[in-house]
C-alpha cells in the first residue's frame, strides 16, 4: 500500500527519496505511530493506524523542506480519500453555533428593513452580545448565529456586519471577518505556461558593468588583435550584472485564493528575472508587520518599520493583491480581520510608498469589476492610481512606471 503512496508523492513532484521512504517503513515497524485499532499482520500498512498520527509521521520522514508542505498535503488528501483536515483550530465562537442550515431569500422590502450599523456601533454591540449570549441561535435578527439578519454570524443577510466562522464570503458585504485561517505560501517553482510574463517583467531589468574583469570582450579583442598586426591582444571587461532591486509584497489568503495559480506564475517569473528580490506576505492590507512563511506568520513576524529601514530607496516596490476587502480594514484602527491593529492600513501604505518612490500595485481581479469595489477605489487613491491588472499589458505598463 505504501509503495503506491510513495509514487503518488513523486508524481506530485515532491523530492521524496527511497532512503526517506525506508525511514518511514522503519518508523512504522518500530511502533512510532499508535494503532487506531489492532494493527494487522502488515506493520507497514497505515490502514490500522490513526490517520492524523500517520500524516505527521510521514510528513516528518518524507518532506525535507517546509515549502513542500502544501504539495504534500494535497497529495496526501488525494491518496487517502476522505481526509479533510489534519489539524484542529479552535475558535472563541463555538463552531456548532455556526452550522449552515439555511440560505436566506429575502424580498427587497425585507432587505430594506435590515439594520445597518457603523464601525464603532458594530464593535460595541458584538462585545455586548458575547457577554449576554449563552446558546446557539439560528435565523434571528439579534444574536450571533446562522442564516438570520443579525449583523453577527454566518450564512445570513445583512448589508454590513461581522462574518464569523463561514468558509467564504457570499455577498462580500462584511466589514470584518472573525476567523482563524491557514494560508499557504506561493509556490516559486510553478511551471509557467507562457514566457510572456517573463518578457513583460524583463522591461524592468537593467544591467551594469561591475566587479572584476572576468568576461571576454570579443569585439574589442578582435579589433585590438587586428590593430596589433595579428598578435593576440585579449581584452577583458567586468561581468554584466542585473542591478535592479525588487521588494515584492503579496496578499495571501481569503479572496486571493481565487488567484493562486496566476500569482504563483508571477512569483515564479519574478524570482527568475530578478537576482535582487526580497518578498513578504500580508493579508488584505499592509499593517505593522508582515511575514515570509505563512505557517509561522505569528511566530516569525517582520515589523513593517524594520522593512522600511532595511531596504534602500533604490528598491522597486511592487504590491500584489486584489484590494478586495471592507474599507474599514484600510481606514480604521482595529480593522484587520485577525488582530486589533493600532494604526489603519492606509497609514502603512503611505509610509511604504513614501519610503520607496518607485512603486506599483498589480491587481489580479478583472479590471472590469474595479469600479464596483469601494476598497479598490480607496487603494487606488493611496497608490496614486498606480494600479495595474495582472495581464501582459498591465505588467508592461507597471514595469514602464517603475522605470520612470
Amino acid at each position: 500500500m505504501l509503495l503506491d503512496f510513495f509514487y503518488t508523492l513523486r508524481s506530485a513532484k515532491l523530492p521524496v527519496s527511497v532512503k526517506e521512504y525506508l525511514t518511514l517503513l522503519e518508523a512504522l515497524k518500530k511502533g512510532v505511530v499508535g494503532p487506531n485499532t489492532a494493527p494487522g499482520d502488515d506493520a507497514a500498512d497505515p490502514a490500522g493506524y490513526n490517520i492524523d498520527d500517520f500524516y505527521y509521521l510521514s510528513r516528518t520522514a518524507l518532506v525535507k523542506d517546509e515549502k513542500h508542505y502544501d504539495k504534500f498535503d494535497r497529495a496526501f488528501a488525494a491518496y487517502f480519500k476522505g481526509i479533510e483536515m489534519v489539524a484542529d483550530f479552535t475558535k472563541e465562537i463555538p463552531l456548532e453555533w455556526l452550522r449552515k442550515n439555511l440560505e436566506l431569500n429575502l424580498s427587497p422590502e425585507e432587505l430594506a428593513k435590515i439594520q445597518k450599523m457603523g464601525w464603532d456601533e458594530l464593535m460595541e454591540t458584538i462585545k455586548k452580545r458575547l457577554e449576554e449570549q449563552k446558546e446557539r441561535h439560528e435565523g434571528g435578527s439579534k444574536w450571533i448565529g446562522t442564516g438570520g439578519t443579525s449583523p453577527f454570524g454566518a450564512y445570513g443577510q445583512n448589508p454590513q456586519g461581522i462574518r464569523i466562522g463561514q468558509d467564504k464570503g457570499r455577498n462580500r458585504s462584511a466589514v470584518k471577518v472573525w476567523d482563524q485561517r491557514a494560508y499557504r505560501d506561493y509556490d516559486d517553482t510553478q511551471e509557467l505556461g507562457t514566457r510572456n510574463i517573463k518578457v513583460a517583467l524583463r522591461r524592468l531589468r537593467k544591467f551594469a558593468r561591475e566587479g572584476h574583469e572576468l568576461e571576454l570582450d570579443l569585439d574589442d579583442t578582435i579589433k585590438s588583435t587586428a590593430a596589433n598586426a595579428g598578435y593576440l591582444d585579449i581584452k577583458m571587461i567586468p561581468e554584466r550584472h542585473n542591478n535592479v532591486k525588487v521588494l515584492l509584497l503579496m496578499d495571501v489568503g481569503g479572496t486571493m485564493d481565487e488567484h493562486i495559480a496566476r500569482v504563483e506564475e508571477l512569483f515564479s517569473a519574478t524570482k527568475t528575472e530578478f537576482k535582487h528580490l526580497e518578498f513578504y506576505y500580508f493579508h488584505n492590507c499592509v499593517y505593522d508587520f508582515m511575514w515570509k512563511n505563512n505557517r509561522r506568520r505569528f511566530a516569525e513576524k517582520f515589523a513593517t518599520w524594520d522593512i522600511i529601514r532595511k531596504y534602500n530607496k533604490d528598491y522597486k516596490l511592487i504590491f500584489v493583491g486584489d484590494a478586495t476587502m471592507s474599507p474599514y480594514e484600510i481606514l480604521q484602527p482595529g480593522g484587520s480581520v485577525e488582530y486589533n491593529n493600532e494604526e489603519p492600513g492606509a497609514e502603512w501604505i503611505q509610509r511604504l510608498t513614501n519610503a520607496f518612490p518607485k512603486f506599483a500595485w498589480v491587481n489580479p481581479e478583472p479590471q472590469g469589476v474595479w469600479q464596483y469595489r469601494q476598497s479598490i477605489s480607496v487603494i487606488q487613491q493611496l497608490v496614486q492610481q498606480r494600479m495595474y491588472p495582472l495581464t501582459i499589458k498591465g505588467l508592461e505598463e507597471a514595469m514602464r512606471q517603475l522605470t520612470k
